[in-house]
């Protein structure tokens, strides 16, 4: 590496994350002019002019919803984000949420605080009054789990240890978190099917076109009563005025969120938490590290693993001289991309090419150092989008 990486922090990033980018190749700070990356958590970068020196995002969390993904696509920067980082805090939230709800937890602290305490008949309205908020235990109840990723097998995981039956749904799973989701978990064919059968139901998916407002005022028709709605997703992947329907109707039992909003805040069946569902010492750790390490491997190496708009691609070095490549996944990309290297006298020693919808990116290890003038062809080829030079110190 020529000179230091400098990367622009928007949020507090935990230390050990930073720490895994060392100081005698990374310049970290919040007063970065021209940074070659950005670690970002919850700050909203839509409305921020990013650099042209940017050359990837590393989100310290799983959603990128505060990142201009699209945009950044079109200019061939990655936007890597931390998956399944924080997912033991998500699930103990919650395991906390149908706590709260199963057991009348929040009326309950209520109840409490309004005692005076120098009152003599204390004792007695305590136990007059713990009646009203009698509850039920989870086990032998049915958790609905719609999304069965990192954190919904989590959540089937331990429902299961708690004694519930757990009915999954999923039509998108991957290998790996079919692998890992628990035998015991029964399949379901469809959300209505768990929102007929299911005491609890989890939301763990992400928020876009096909999930958003995917429990709307059709679907919770299918409800059963007195159902516990679950959303420690996204704020959208519900319709809040549904679900309240739902609630005044009684059909739905319990709405459990971590998204307070002028909607549902001091509804008296509604439990809003204020976004706690990653906020712990050990999550923010575990998503800055693994951000980190990423972006280490991307600007150093090129390679891409956790790229909401990349595919995975990663190589191992087998030269000093690599090429890194986006560009638009058209016919005879790599044709012109090779072409150009040969024209140079270069000759390929290793290459990987991987696509993922409208984005292709190729890794090329090449023998012999690499002129600019190579760089500047390959970048005024139609189609790409970003390429980078990433020769090994020697």
């Amino acid at each position: 590496m020529a000179k230091p990486f400098d990367i622009l922090i928007l949020n507090q990033i935990s230390q050990n994350g930073l720490k895994r980018l060392p100081a005698e190749h990374y310049k970290v700070g919040k007063d970065i002019a021209r940074p070659d990356a950005i670690m970002v958590r919850s700050a909203d970068m839509h409305k921020m002019e990013i650099p042209a020196s940017v050359r990837a995002i590393g989100r310290a969390g799983a959603g990128t919803n505060n990142i201009p993904v699209k945009a950044m696509s079109a200019r061939g920067i990655p936007v890597f984000n931390a998956p399944g980082a924080n997912a033991n805090a998500v699930k103990e939230l919650v395991v906390a949420g149908m706590l709260l709800s199963a057991r009348n937890i929040g009326g309950a602290m209520k109840f409490v605080a309004g005692l005076d305490a120098s009152d003599p008949e204390m004792e007695k309205k305590v136990e007059d009054g713990k009646k009203n908020f009698a509850g039920f235990e989870l086990a032998g109840h049915t958790l609905g789990v719609i999304g069965l990723g990192k954190i919904g097998c989590l959540v089937a995981d331990v429902a299961i240890k708690l004694g519930m039956n757990v009915l999954g749904y999923d039509p998108e799973i991957t290998v790996d978190a079919a692998w890992s989701l628990p035998s015991q978990v029964k399949k379901a064919n469809s959300v209505s099917e768990v929102l007929k059968a299911a005491n609890f139901i989890s939301m763990h998916v992400p928020l876009v076109d096909a999930t958003r407002k995917m429990i709307n005022a059709d679907m919770l028709a299918h409800v059963k009563h007195g159902a516990v709605l679950l959303n420690f997703s996204r704020e959208g992947v519900v319709d809040e005025a549904a679900v309240l329907a739902a609630l005044d109707a009684k059909k739905l039992g319990a709405y459990v969120c971590d998204f307070p909003s002028p909607h549902v805040n001091n509804h008296p069946h509604v439990i809003a938490l204020p976004h706690l569902g990653a906020s712990t010492g050990e999550a923010e750790e575990n998503c800055a590290v693994m951000v980190a390490d990423q972006l280490r491997d991307y600007m150093e190496h090129g390679n891409v693993q956790n790229a909401v708009n990349f595919p995975n691609v990663s190589m191992p070095r087998e030269s000093s001289f690599r090429i890194a490549v986006a560009n638009s996944n058209v016919p005879n990309m790599l044709g012109q991309i090779s072409t150009a290297m040969a024209n140079a006298g270069l000759n390929i020693h290793n290459m990987v090419n991987k696509s993922r919808g409208e984005m292709a990116y190729t890794l090329v290890d090449v023998d012999i150092q690499v002129q600019q003038t190579v760089i500047d062809a390959i970048a005024k080829i139609e189609g790409v989008l970003a390429v980078r030079y990433l020769p090994l110190e020697s």
